[in-house]
């Protein structure tokens, strides 16, 4: 099933794969390890933040939608939403 919000995560997934090549580089010009953890900090809060996303809308279209539709019982729901949380 592909979501609305998909197409945004993917955006966001490749904008930090550019990002993260930049930091590649700029690890091979030698930049300060300062700057290069402060930019390394920013790929995980994208890849994060994108994950976050998905997470979210997986719980309100997937399972919200899912059980309140009558496609999955309460029980298959809940085991579903146990298994998301150790991705939060």
């Amino acid at each position: 099933m592909k979501h609305a919000s998909h197409s945004d995560i993917i955006t966001r997934l490749k904008r930090a794969h550019g990002h993260l090549g930049a930091v590649v580089a700029m690890m091979e010009e030698g930049r300060s390890c300062v700057e290069l953890a402060q930019q390394i900090h920013a790929v995980e809060s994208a890849v994060g933040n994108a994950k976050r996303e998905l997470i979210h809308d997986h719980i309100e279209h997937c399972l919200g939608d899912g059980f309140g539709e009558g496609e999955m019982d309460a029980k298959t729901a809940l085991k579903e939403f146990k298994a998301l949380t150790k991705y939060l």
